[in-house]
């Protein structure tokens, strides 16, 4: 009964349902007109349901939602639960990396081309807030978790932008975690676009014998990044969309940018209609924070695994100074970041995973100093940065040893810049 639990519950009792919200928690949130049943999960309200909605954040295997399975109860994620009250054609965002900024800059080429746009999922808003009011487009970011139970989940048009390990703990394997945004597709109809990258061999062949037709981000049909344009191939308005004037910084931002427009030009909107000039980012993704004595503090503080870290490193061309560390996770290997790191003016290695990945960086001889806390990291930061530096901040790891979330690592990220 958090953010999802409590929207779908309001969309139900709308519905007509009888409604009973259940959490272990005793203080989660109270629906007025629904039944409570907080502090534990009773069996019999599983298996007396007609209809069970479920949480993205509840795993399918629950053996609560398991039993209730067996019994032949109706049991849907809430993103599927919200789909099935909406009227409008739905573009979907999936992956690893980029998928909030990707769904972002998405709602806002829909939006700006005239569109009454929805913009949520995983990121934002709840997909069952949006049959509350009237639609032309739904863009919506999708996770692995909200597809465990994907019901008869259709859009037109949907992306799985990459595959890196994340969400082992959960998915078990990476072939699990695949199949997982794989079933992205597995509703759609033939005229309905798959979008995949052209050079991921894993994603290509655990899409293959899915329906909908297939797109390419690299290739052909789909987009490709062609010098200073995006140029599209195989799509109903093929040609060129120009970068110029798109603002967000790095080379992972432009590939973000590409599948955006993809998914648009897929959902039926023309290349006219696409303006790069008014996008902005989100907050903690690449987000210009602060600039005093001639150096810019940039706070990714959403790149919380090493290769949304990579993304940020590889993509960023003037001198900078790094900032990585946090709470590791489970597996992570840091061997990527070492080549990027090298350009950086200094690495400021900082948190519980700070003296890992120091030690990592100092056997490839990359200048790195460890530093317990965030806060002494940016101190550090503004005495070694130098007029026309950056100061990034893409830990590749989570916040929890000092933060309650990246949002809260992000934060104060950017009042520590500003007061450095």
């Amino acid at each position: 009964m958090a953010r999802s639990g409590c929207a779908a519950a309001k969309l139900a009792l709308s519905q007509g349902w009888l409604v009973t919200c259940t959490d272990r928690r005793a203080d989660a949130p109270r629906i007025e007109g629904t039944t409570a049943v907080y502090g534990e999960h009773r069996l019999a309200d599983f298996l007396g349901a007609t209809r069970i909605v479920v949480s993205p954040g509840v795993p399918a295997r629950m053996p609560e939602l398991v039993a209730a399975r067996d019994a032949g109860v109706d049991v849907i994620g809430e993103l599927a639960f919200a789909a099935e009250a909406l009227s409008c054609p739905i573009l979907a965002v999936s992956g690893t990396n980029g998928k909030s900024t990707t769904t972002h800059l998405l709602a806002q080429l829909c939006a700006n081309a005239g569109l009454r746009t929805f913009e949520g999922g995983n990121i934002g808003r709840p997909l069952s807030e949006a049959p509350r009011s009237e639609w032309d487009i739904a863009v919506v970011e999708v996770s692995s978790y909200q597809m465990e139970l994907p019901g008869h989940f259709r859009p037109r048009a949907a992306v799985i932008l990459n595959l890196t390990p994340d969400h082992l703990e959960r998915h078990g394997t990476m072939e699990a975690y695949g199949e997982h945004k794989a079933r992205l597709f597995a509703r759609m109809g033939p005229d309905d676009a798959a979008i995949v990258p052209a050079d991921d061999a894993r994603l290509r062949r655990l899409t293959a014998e899915l329906p909908g037709r297939r797109f390419l981000l690299g290739g052909h049909p789909g987009v490709r990044v062609e010098g200073e344009a995006l140029v599209l191939r195989g799509v109903h308005d093929p040609g060129e969309v120009p970068l110029a004037g798109f603002g967000l910084p790095g080379k992972h931002n432009v590939e973000n940018l590409a599948a955006a427009v993809l998914l648009a030009v897929c959902g039926g909107l023309w290349r006219r209609e696409l303006d790069v000039t008014k996008l902005t980012g989100l907050p903690h993704r690449m987000e210009r924070v602060h600039e005093g004595r001639g150096v810019v503090w940039i706070n990714d503080s959403k790149a919380t695994n090493v290769d949304s870290a990579l993304a940020c490193y590889e993509g960023w061309s003037t001198p900078f100074v790094a900032l990585v560390g946090g709470q590791g996770k489970a597996g992570a290997h840091y061997e990527p970041l070492l080549e990027p790191l090298r350009r950086a003016r200094h690495v400021l290695c900082f948190g519980a995973e700070g003296p890992v990945i120091h030690a990592a960086l100092r056997r490839a001889e990359v200048a790195a100093e460890l530093v317990p806390t965030l806060a002494m990291a940016v101190r550090r930061a503004a005495e070694l940065a130098q007029t026309g530096d950056a100061v990034l901040l893409s830990p590749a790891c989570a916040s929890f040893d000092e933060f309650t979330d990246f949002e809260h690592r992000g934060r104060r990220f950017a009042e520590l810049a500003r007061s450095s």
